[in-house]
């Protein structure tokens, strides 16, 4: 089976190939040769002495065109290029989670044990340890007749993950287990079944499965049935549950600024929002900014297992100063790995930091190729591209005989130019997502993170997944949404007014509005990421907190319909204890939120007595 793997073959050129080509022109990570007829598109090539690894992106009559993910420095015309004769693929097995892959799933940490620091190029190394041992258990109520993607087996692959073992997704028909392993320990690469089937000519095969798998790159894992999502992706942070949800399975994008918080948002959406399995990539971003998701991750406890998150997280690090082509091939590399455990039944989220770095690495190709260039430089396919990477996400049916679902939700952050939304790749993306959080830098400039804009971003989702709030957290969810959403829709016109006449020329009622959306704002829109309290809220405490901002805000606005001084209003004591309900412990919510609902209670009592008293003087 070309996606079973070989036990004599590994990522490496076999020593057996024969010269298919030669250089003639190199152009940066752009290499052509000649004598390559017979290639095919996409096909991987190894490059030179240093058996520079690459891909064909193009072939003219016998010249092929190939990006190669290495650096090229020292390359000259004439030296080999030899052909694999299979596409970029990557190896999904036990082991893949909590390791730091480059662009090429090559894992870093063993590319520096062999060359040290600095890693030299044409490094030939195991996507996973074909040395390594694990207890690999089989399923004892195996039915006699399989079909292709059926769990056979299951790995403990650490203490969150329960890798599965699935047939290879590519074999026709039924499939008859002759023979299987008995529990014990074997490599992902030992045979651990024997199976039996019909093939396409209708010759019956038999042949050996192993626990390691290959799956190319550019190719979506194959399904049972795409179903619509309807449930919200849980991410802990009140502004994105809240207002502008990202269902499982859904696709989002963050666009903004330099130093707008797109980098650090979705570190935090990879930290805590409730997926099962977390693939995050980062393509073309700083090297720092991937030294701090390797610091901290490993230090972070995850809140639903107590575990660390780097149990559950695979990191695909293709920084700013690694080669550009290789940024291109991350972005498949990653949704593969996503595909695979999507297809075990996990929840997988996977973020992309960011797309504009990678769209960049198209156009420099493009350029290099000398394609008709399309709007700023981009190539014409630029859009098709984005489309292909967003619709790779989504719920699932997996294949096999037995009904499991899995899902995809797809994060990327775009970093237009100077903030600009018009920007090929924002406008691009927006024609493929479904949640948009724009940054904004004014709010960015006033500390106010997460600095999402809620007056231009949105999400298609609402009206999908409320009905999972108000059935799981409580009834008056939506509401209370609708109704802050408002306020902070009528605090825009009103500052217009402000502006213009000044806050005392506003009616009482108006004054109220700018001072609850002040508490929106401030109270629970922002959060703070490096707080320990603060930087997660689960939906019972989301809700327990608007829902006091918004009982105070109906409460006060009663109160003066009913002819209480606004400042008496604005001097109640239940207001400090609304700024301070984003710091009570999860453990301890609906304690204070009960407290605050009788302190609530005697502020308005105090209020409505200190109006009768006034009007009495009157």
């Amino acid at each position: 089976m070309a996606n079973n793997l070989d036990l004599k073959q590994n990522n490496s050129t076999n020593e057996k190939q024969a010269i298919t080509g030669t250089i003639v022109k190199i152009s940066g990570p752009l290499i052509v040769a000649s004598g390559m007829r017979d290639v095919r598109m996409f096909d991987v090539v190894r490059v030179g002495e240093n058996n520079l690894v690459g891909e064909v992106i193009e072939v003219h009559g016998d010249e092929a065109s190939i990006q190669v993910y290495e650096e090229t420095d020292g390359l000259r015309p004439g030296e080999a290029v030899h052909s694999t004769d299979h596409p970029l693929d990557v190896e999904l097995g036990p082991g893949l989670m909590g390791t730091i892959y480059d662009g090429i799933q090559r894992p870093l940490a063993k590319m520096r044990e062999i060359s040290g620091s600095n890693i030299a190029r044409g490094i030939d190394v195991n996507s996973i340890d074909h040395e390594k041992k694990w207890y690999f258990e089989p399923r004892t109520d195996l039915p006699e007749k399989l079909r292709a993607g059926d769990i056979i087996a299951t790995v403990k692959e650490n203490n969150v993950i329960e890798h599965k073992i699935m047939l290879p997704p590519t074999i026709p028909g039924d499939i008859e287990i002759v023979e299987i392993a008995q529990a014990g320990e074997y490599t992902v690469v030992e045979p651990i079944a024997k199976i039996r089937y019909t093939n396409n000519w209708g010759d019956v095969v038999e042949e050996d499965v192993q626990m390691a798998q290959r799956w190319p790159v550019r190719q979506g894992r194959p399904f049972n049935k795409q179903l619509a999502p309807s449930k919200p992706l849980v991410t802990g942070q009140r502004v994105v549950d809240t207002f502008f949800p990202v269902a499982r399975g859904g696709t989002s994008t963050v666009p903004g600024p330099f130093g707008a918080g797109k980098t650090v948002i979705q570190q935090q959406l990879a930290k805590w929002s409730d997926a099962d399995v977390v693939v995050y990539i980062g393509c073309g971003e700083r090297g720092n900014e991937m030294t701090e998701v390797l610091k901290d991750f490993p230090n972070l406890i995850d809140p639903k297992t107590n575990e660390s998150l780097m149990e559950r997280t695979i990191l695909i690090a293709n920084t700013s100063d690694m080669p550009v082509a290789a940024r291109e091939a991350s972005i498949y590399t990653g949704i593969t790995i996503a595909e695979y455990y999507r297809d075990m039944g996990y929840a997988v989220c996977i973020m992309a930091d960011s797309t504009s770095r990678w769209a960049e690495a198209l156009r420099e190709m493009s350029g290099r190729l000398e394609e008709m260039p399309g709007e700023e430089g981009y190539p014409a396919y630029l859009g098709s591209r984005l489309a292909e990477f967003y619709e790779r996400a989504g719920v699932v049916h997996a294949l096999g005989s037995e009904e499991r679902e899995g899902s995809i939700t797809a994060v990327g952050a775009v970093s237009p130019p100077g903030g600009d939304m018009s920007d090929p790749v924002v406008q691009a993306t927006l024609r493929t997502v479904k949640v948009y959080w724009e940054l904004d830098s004014s709010l960015a400039a006033k500390r106010h993170f997460p600095a999402i804009n809620w007056m231009s971003s949105y999400s298609l989702y609402k009206n999908t997944i409320n009905p999972y709030f108000s059935d799981e957290v409580h009834p008056d969810w939506q509401s209370n949404q609708e109704t802050a959403f408002k306020v902070l829709q009528d605090e825009a016109e009103l500052e217009e007014i402000v502006r213009l006449v000044g806050q005392d020329s506003l009616s009482a009622q108006d004054q109220l509005k700018l001072e609850i959306a002040r508490s929106i704002r401030n109270d629970y829109l922002h959060q703070n990421s490096y707080h320990e309290v603060d930087t997660y809220t689960s939906l019972q405490k989301q809700f327990y907190m608007l829902d006091l901002i918004i009982r105070f805000y109906k409460e006060a606005s009663a109160l003066v319909d009913a002819g209480a001084s606004i400042d008496d209003i604005m001097d109640m004591s239940i207001r400090v204890r609304l700024s301070r309900m984003k710091y009570e412990k999860e453990d301890e919510i609906e304690a204070a939120y009960n407290d605050a609902l009788k302190e609530l209670e005697e502020s308005i009592l105090k209020v409505k007595a200190n109006s009768r008293t006034m009007a009495g003087r009157r």
